[in-house]
Parts: structure tokens; C-alpha cells; sequence
């Protein structure tokens, strides 16, 4: 069975301020061009369809496009919910839809109920867990600590379970939405840390064949088995780096798996430049750099007059400008947004405090402001799920 594995669309995110609907639309027709033009079997999309809960209308419809022109290949879609997504509303007509064989997996309470669709080998068992925020998915899944780790492992046991009573030999997909130890983060993902932990081991995916993970926006192998799609497209400059692609997945008779990376199509490059100001404008090596998307980190020591104007002259589509001129960390000159680059909440808050009393806080304090982080992203979760 050949599977086509992607994820994080973000359907209505921009780029810097730039709208990226006309090159997610792109992206659908490549994905549909691929799905016809290499005979996949099952598409699957492992959560944030979405940017955000209540997504604008230009975005519904291009996700309704999509559905619309996948049922219409006769292509099956296998769909969870993630942690940009209203699990609810992207769940609404699920039943419906799923005679159109799109089949959207958004409630916890389901991960053990598969889609099971056959080749000429047997059942292939899919299983959908959609992005599990502990603090509401707790008493679900009869958990004493609310943490990533004992959420999905009690989910997975519900999936083993449920693929232990099916014939032998019957093969198994898990799409999930998490973050795995080993995977590499960008900038562009929102935290989704919990008592400070945020990753959960592979081997919590351990009896299943093939993983297809959403969440982190690089593209990554963990394991033959265990796989990032990353996103499709770039969410921040921090994915400079990133080759954009899905994974084409050929599940064989035996569960065996072989993977290609697919490339997507790219609107338009990113360009990461740091120098002076003049350094910038003169230097003959950038000129490929031209026509990217830009940001710019400025080392001059005082800030050059109109420095956005100008680098656009040469650069046309900066869309960032930083500056960075070179200072000691002690620099009262030094910004505050520096000062805190790399540093989570936590370590925010635990700095004030050694900044206000002299010491920094002991064990006991250190956590009782991670259980106020959690209480307030938990709230947040079930505000955003109430919408």
C-alpha cells in the first residue's frame, strides 16, 4: 500500500506579513498532481491543518477544495486534528465526509477505532491520535500525571490492544501530532511543553509499523519507521535550512517500509544574511540572494540611518531586520528582547527572580511557577476548544 505522508498546511498563516494562501494552493495541487500522477493508495495528514482555531474563511474553502478534489480521485484521506486546530470544528461533518472516504480522526476517545482499508495483501489498520493537550485528555485516558509521555503511551496502548484482537498479519499506521525525542524544532512551532517537558520517546510508537508524525516543520527520520513530513511549506526564517517535502511510504506485505521524499514547491527562497549595513549592499557573493526573502541582522555598531529602505534597494523582499551589533551580554545597551532570546517562560520567570531578590528561586518554587505555566496553557487549551 503506498501511502502519501504530510502535514502542518497552516492553512491561512503568513509569512512575515506576507499571505501565503496562493502558495498553499500551490501546494494542494502538487499534492493532488502527486497523489494521481504516483498512484498513492491513502493520503494521510497528521494535524494543523489549520493556523488557529477559527480560521478565516479564504482558508476554509481552500481546505474544502482539497477534500473535494482528493474524493474526487477516489484517493482515501486519513486526517487528525493538532494543536493549532479546533479539534471540534475540524471534526464537524465527520461522518458525512467519511462516505466520500475522507476520514478525520479529532476525538480522543476514538484513537483505539481505526480506518481499515485493504490491498491485495490484507488490512492496513490507520489510527488517528489527534494532538492529546494532557490537562483535557487526563481523565480519558485514567492517567494520574497529566504529561505528553503517559497521554500517549496510554492512547498507543488502547491502539495495540485494539490491533492485538485483528487477524494476523494485519499491518498498522499511526498518524499522530507530538512532539519525539530526537526530532529537530524550529522557530515557527508553538510550545507545547508541559511541567516543563515537551518530548516524548519514539518508543512510546513501539508495535506498529509505520508512525506518520505532525508538529515539527522539518522534515525527519527518526527511525525507517518513524517519520516527519514536515511542513510544506516555510513558517519562519529558522527553516532557511529546510529541503520542503512528504514522504511517499510503500507499506509492504510483511509491514516492511521504504520511503521517498517528494519534493514541494517553493515560493520563493529564504535568505539568512548578517553583516554591516554597507557590507551588505557591496558584497558582490549575495547577489543570488536577490530575489529570497530576506532577513537581515545588522552588526554595525550604531544603528545606519533607514537601513530597511535601503537593503530593500538591492533586496526587494526583506521582510526582517535585526539588529545585533557587537556587545558584551552585560551591555546595558544590549536589547531586552537579546537578553531573552533562546530562554523559555520558565527561564524568564526564574531570571526575574534572581534579578528582583538576589537568588534565584529553590526546587519548591521552581515548581509552583511550572505548575502556573501549565494551569495557564491548559486554560488557554480549553478556551481555544470552548471558541
Amino acid at each position: 500500500m503506498r501511502l502519501l505522508h504530510t502535514s502542518d498546511w497552516h492553512l491561512g498563516r503568513s509569512f512575515h506579513r506576507v499571505g501565503m494562501l496562493g502558495a498553499q494552493a500551490e501546494f494542494i495541487g502538487h499534492l493532488v498532481t502527486t497523489v494521481r500522477e504516483r498512484a498513492v493508495d491513502v493520503v494521510v495528514v497528521s494535524g494543523d491543518v489549520y493556523d488557529r482555531a477559527v480560521p478565516p474563511l479564504a482558508a476554509v474553502e481552500l481546505f474544502d477544495d482539497a477534500l473535494h478534489r482528493l474524493a474526487d480521485l477516489g484517493v482515501p484521506t486519513v486526517m487528525i486534528s493538532g494543536n493549532h486546530d479546533s479539534a471540534r470544528r475540524l471534526g464537524v461533518g465527520a461522518g458525512l465526509m467519511a462516505r466520500a472516504g475522507i476520514h478525520l480522526r479529532t476525538e480522543p476517545a476514538a484513537c483505539g477505532t481505526p480506518v481499515v482499508l485493504s490491498d491485495g495483501h490484507g488490512d492496513v489498520a490507520f489510527y488517528g491520535l489527534p494532538y492529546l493537550e494532557p490537562a483535557l485528555v487526563r481523565d480519558e485516558f485514567a492517567v494520574e500525571k497529566a504529561g505528553h509521555e503517559t497521554v500517549l503511551a496510554a492512547a498507543m496502548d488502547r491502539v495495540r490492544a485494539d490491533l492485538a484482537g485483528r487477524p494476523p498479519g494485519t499491518r498498522s499506521v499511526v498518524l499522530a501530532h507530538a512532539f519525539v525525542t530526537g526530532g529537530e524544532p524550529s522557530d515557527s512551532e508553538r510550545d507545547i511543553a508541559v511541567g516543563g517537558v515537551a518530548a516524548v520517546p519514539a518508543g512510546v510508537f513501539d508495535g506498529v509499523d509505520y508512525v506518520a508524525l505532525g508538529h515539527l516543520h522539518g522534515c525527519q527520520t527518526l527511525t525507517d519507521r518513524v517519520r516527519y513530513s514536515g511542513s510544506p511549506l516555510p513558517y519562519s526564517f529558522s527553516e532557511a535550512g529546510h529541503r520542503k517535502t512528504m514522504w511517499l511510504v510503500d507499506l509492504a506485505a510483511d509491514g516492511a517500509v521504504t520511503a521517498e521524499r517528494v519534493d514541494c514547491p517553493v515560493p520563493r527562497a529564504l535568505a539568512r544574511l548578517r553583516g554591516t549595513l554597507e557590507d551588505l549592499l557591496a558584497d558582490p557573493a549575495l547577489a543570488r540572494h536577490e530575489d529570497a526573502w530576506v532577513e537581515a541582522t545588522l552588526t554595525d555598531p550604531v544603528r545606519p540611518a533607514d537601513p530597511m529602505a535601503r537593503l530593500s534597494e538591492r533586496f526587494p523582499h526583506t521582510l526582517s531586520l535585526v539588529f545585533d551589533p557587537a556587545r558584551t551580554a552585560d551591555d546595558p545597551e544590549v536589547s531586552y528582547a537579546r537578553r531573552l532570546a533562546g530562554r523559555d517562560d520558565q527561564q524568564i520567570a526564574e531570571d526575574f527572580v534572581a534579578h528582583v531578590r538576589g537568588t534565584g528561586p529553590d526546587p519548591h518554587e521552581r515548581t509552583v511557577l511550572r505548575d502556573a505555566f501549565d494551569a495557564v496553557r491548559a486554560d488557554d487549551a480549553e478556551r481555544e476548544v470552548a471558541r
